[in-house]
């Protein structure tokens, strides 16, 4: 049959570079898409004229392509012969092993038993692994089911109830399945105060204008920022040069770095000083002694041990986050303070006990398969009902990754598709919630239609009635609501944390749970994007408001949306000084409203004085 592959070619004016190699190949593709030789060269023909190849000679390296050009053509044949036949794309395998087939078995957050653990602990931490194209992975693919084509609207994946007026949540949510299209207009809730924390670039800022003096000084000043904190607290000496020999135990404050492009390993860990203490010198950083440790590049850490040669420094101890007790934010500038609606703001300062209620949904706001923005539609709706103090909404609203919009085939504009779609819908909500209504935008990187760079300016609303109730962040961004602080930030540092960490459990079995030691990363650095290097794709502008990235106070809620798997939990860090209570933190990934051609999740959040006294719900859609 080989014979018959290479004379069919030459009968067709066709010669073969590598007679044997490409007959082999050939001979496969027969096999394999059930030809004849006579329909492989039929094939060659039309590739060969597709791909206006110049000369008539057939090149082993162009099997490749021919393979895939074959692919492609039995793909299609198949579809035709079964039009609901669908092909996943990665984005798709992606959104369905993301999506447990027991997030509607889960309950109550609580201790696993050991059986839940196995099951569920690699969707919770990580994301799919690739191989040669395959994916890998233990749960079997299942269909998702269209947005338009769902049974139950909205369903508790899980659920905190820890207020007395939560134990029916669950119930009163079945019922509101029962009258989905019936919009009661009903009294809303007491208006919150809203003071937005701006420390941010501004809307129009000139960007992609950083030099590496910026980057070197943004890097030192976060080295200085915690040896003046840590010298502060008074449990740490004055720290030293870590790159020079010495037989006593010193104290230094550096920044973890990698000796390679790789990821980090034992053997690979540098750290690097201030410029005061070493000139900016590395020297190799080793943890053997250390039981327990969790690093990542960029991480500023104090560390006690020896330096015994002068080339590498050996550890007995790694302070990885500043105490609470000082102040850690010393020599920085004070964030402007935007106060929205002061009349609001001075009677809620009155109350003693903080409380709110807010929805928070990240974006796509919108299914793969159109720019109808059903996804968003409900939400609003459910808003409607549900009446929160404030809707946090996250980008992206206009998304970049889109196929529609990734391919350029909309015949609109990308700030008007933003306009129409998201504005207008959100501007009637608004007026129709009356003036106690408040909803916050926050930008992504990912916005077709915003500046691409991090940090990234707030979008540049213009609606003078709504001006009070419309509000836009920058990203990252802070802003208090009824004296309740709350930080965001779209950018994924969740996932760009978790391929780059490097860590050590305890050697007693202590069970860690990662999402939470990742999270509480951002919390112990003060940073809302601690990792340097960046992730690849991250338009990281150290010259454009370098201050904006640094969390100048202790949230109560923060707010990290991410492709990983939704979750919300009480970070808790540190010991708070004399009390010894540690300050706790509610970290809330609320998922992505929309996954692929299917609905997503969401985040309702009822926050009563403190994370211990507060309920918390993600509900899929």
């Amino acid at each position: 049959m080989e014979e018959e592959i290479i004379a069919v070619f030459k009968k067709n004016g066709f010669s073969l570079d590598e007679e044997e190699e490409i007959a082999k190949k050939c001979l496969t593709f027969c096999i394999n898409y059930n030809l004849k030789p006579s329909d492989i060269v039929s094939s060659w023909e039309v590739y060969y004229l597709n791909r206006q190849l110049d000369e008539s000679t057939v090149q082993n390296a162009q099997m490749d392509g021919f393979l895939q050009y074959l692919q492609d053509v039995q793909k299609e044949a198949a579809i035709m012969e079964e039009s609901d036949l669908h092909f996943y794309s990665s984005k798709d395998v992606d959104m369905i092993l993301n999506d447990e087939d027991g997030d509607t078995k889960e309950g109550i957050l609580g201790s696993p038993t050991d059986k839940s653990q196995r099951l569920y602990s690699e969707p919770f931490d990580s994301t799919p692994q690739t191989n040669g194209g395959i994916f890998s992975s233990g749960k079997p693919f299942k269909h998702v089911t269209p947005f338009g084509q769902r049974t139950d609207k909205f369903v508790v994946k899980f659920s905190t109830n820890n207020i007395p007026n939560a134990e029916n949540r669950e119930n009163e949510l079945a019922h509101e399945n029962n009258d989905d299209d019936i919009i009661r207009k009903v009294q809303p809730r007491e208006r919150c105060s809203l003071i937005v924390h701006g420390s941010g670039p501004e809307p129009g800022c000139r960007f992609m204008y950083d030099r590496i003096e910026d980057r070197f000084n943004a890097l030192e000043n976060r080295i200085k920022r915690h040896t003046t904190a840590l010298v502060a607290s008074g449990l740490y000496e004055e720290p030293v040069d870590p790159t020079v020999a010495s037989q006593k135990s010193i104290f230094a404050v550096g920044m973890i770095c990698c000796d390679g492009e790789g990821h980090l390993n034992e053997k690979s860990i540098l750290l690097q000083s201030s410029v005061e203490h070493s000139g900016g010198q590395r020297v190799r950083l080793e943890l053997q002694k250390l039981s327990q440790f969790s690093v990542f590049p960029g991480q500023v850490v104090g560390i006690e041990g020896h330096n015994p040669s002068g080339h590498c420094l050996i550890a007995s101890k790694l302070v990885d986050s500043i105490p609470l007790s000082t102040a850690a934010d010393v020599n920085l500038h004070p964030a402007k303070k935007q106060a929205l609606d002061q009349e609001i703001q001075s009677t809620d300062l009155s109350h003693k006990r903080e409380e709110l209620s807010v929805i928070i949904a990240s974006g796509p706001f919108t299914t793969t398969d159109n720019l109808s923005f059903e996804p968003l539609t409900e939400l609003l709706a459910y808003a409607t009902r549900k009446l929160p103090q404030v809707l946090i909404l996250l980008g992206p609203f206009v998304d970049s990754e889109h196929p529609e919009i990734k391919k350029g085939t909309t015949d609109r504009s990308f700030d008007e598709i933003f306009h129409v779609e998201i504005l207008r819908r959100l501007q009637d909500h608004v007026e129709y919630m009356g003036s106690n209504a408040h909803v916050i935008l926050v930008p992504s990187i990912r916005d077709a239609n915003h500046d691409f760079v991090f940090p990234q300016p707030a979008f540049e609303i213009h609606s003078p009635n709504l001006k009070h109730q419309i509000t836009s962040l920058t990203n990252p961004g802070t802003f208090e609501a009824n004296q309740v602080k709350i930080g965001c930030c779209t950018v994924d540092i969740l996932k760009h944390l978790s391929g780059e960490e490097m860590s050590r459990n305890p050697a007693d079995g202590t069970p860690i749970d990662r999402m939470s030691r990742l999270a509480n990363h951002i919390l112990s650095q003060r940073r809302f994007y601690p990792l340097y290097p960046p992730a690849e794709g991250i338009p990281l502008d150290f010259s454009l408001a370098p201050e904006s990235l640094h969390i100048s106070s202790f949230p109560d809620i923060l707010i990290l949306p991410s492709d990983m798997k939704y979750f919300v939990k009480v970070l808790s860090l540190g010991e708070g000084g004399e009390g010894g209570e540690p300050v706790k933190c509610i970290c809330v990934n609320p998922g992505r409203l929309a996954k692929g051609e299917g609905g997503g999740t969401f985040a309702e959040l009822n926050y009563y004085g403190g994370p211990d006294t507060s309920n918390a719900s993600i509900i899929g859609i």
